[in-house]
């Protein structure tokens, strides 16, 4: 297979781009040149914002695209465009963000989605993966494969989620734990999101598929005892109401990432009915796996994660930990 990989050089692009060459696929990376792609990739280097931007894909044929983009949908739309005559399949992460808020618990892939456009510019997040769906399907229809991924974590995260609970375990005494400790998880490990968007796309599969764990395949619980274990540290765990969090003024997902107080946001983010998806083929590795890997990869490059840009970074300062727990 011929795998052309628009970004490539972190985090999700990264882990489809590395997942493609254990393969043995012949790869090439389309990026600004930022950041280096993995040794054994062909490099090509373009900015899709600028004009003339797309000049070095005015050549060349590949079996299968994948984009990653989350930016304005006209990149989407000049790319999928350009390239719809020389690629076989596209293949684009998108987001469950682009389904309608609230959403019930059990939604699937036919559910309402919100409005986009291919000749947008970029206006907010799930209206810009919307409108970058419909330029991969308006320029490759069947042959396109849309990963509707839900909340990404695992090696090479550039967010700063599990990166931020590792650290924060990582240091010991007494930690804040949001509650409850069942309370159910959904999320991908961008491996496993690799490995079956590839599969999928390769199996000639179209259409959306809505891609992260299974309901309940971790838990807040689980998560953190997986953080514990593999720093090798023994926190003082504090298990946490929501009343109390939102009474301390402190914000769900964002100072602690990945928690979400159970109700109508928790149905939307973590009530995934990923049937479709498992019917196709999608494994997702254990909790402990994804999290010990994240910490031995964040040891590997000095303990500090990469932050992308256009992100905020997460999570609880040491200062409003302590007075929380009423330490």
């Amino acid at each position: 297979m011929r795998l052309l990989m628009l970004g490539g050089t972190e985090f999700v692009g990264r882990a489809i781009t590395e997942d493609a060459l254990d393969r043995g696929w012949e790869v090439t990376v389309f990026h600004r040149g930022h950041h280096a792609p993995p040794p054994g990739t062909a490099a090509l280097h373009g900015d899709r914002t600028a004009p003339g931007g797309l000049a070095a894909l005015a050549e060349g044929e590949w079996d299968l695209v994948v984009d990653t983009w989350s930016g304005a949908p006209t990149a989407i739309r000049d790319s999928a465009r350009l390239l719809a005559a020389r690629a076989g399949r596209y293949a684009y992460v998108s987001s469950r963000s682009v389904y309608a808020y609230p959403a019930p618990v059990g939604l699937t892939e036919d559910g309402p989605v919100v409005d986009g456009s291919p000749d947008a510019g970029s206006t907010a997040y799930a209206e810009d993966k919307r409108g970058g769906e419909l330029a991969a399907l308006d320029a490759f229809g069947d042959r396109a494969l849309l990963v509707r991924a839900g909340l990404i974590i695992g090696p090479y995260e550039n967010v700063g989620r599990l990166p931020w609970w590792l650290d924060r375990t990582a240091r010991g005494g007494p930690m804040l734990a949001p509650g409850p400790r069942d309370l159910p998880l959904q999320y991908i490990d961008a491996r496993d999101l690799a490995r079956w968007t590839l599969d999928a796309a390769a199996a000639g599969l179209g259409g959306p598929y809505d891609l992260v764990s299974p309901r309940g395949h971790a838990t807040m619980g689980t998560l953190l005892d997986a953080c514990a274990a593999a720093t090798g540290t023994t926190p003082e765990l504090r298990w946490t109401d929501a009343d109390a969090i939102r009474e301390a003024g402190i914000e769900a997902w964002t100072e602690l990432p990945i928690w979400l107080p159970e109700g109508e946001l928790h149905d939307y983010m973590f009530g995934s009915d990923v049937t479709k998806a498992l019917a196709a083929g999608l494994v997702c590795r254990p909790v402990q796996e994804t999290v010990a890997d994240t910490w031995a990869w964040l040891r590997s490059i000095g303990g500090v994660a990469p932050q992308r840009p256009d992100r905020p970074r997460k999570g609880i300062s040491a200062e409003r930990n302590p007075p929380l727990l009423g330490l």
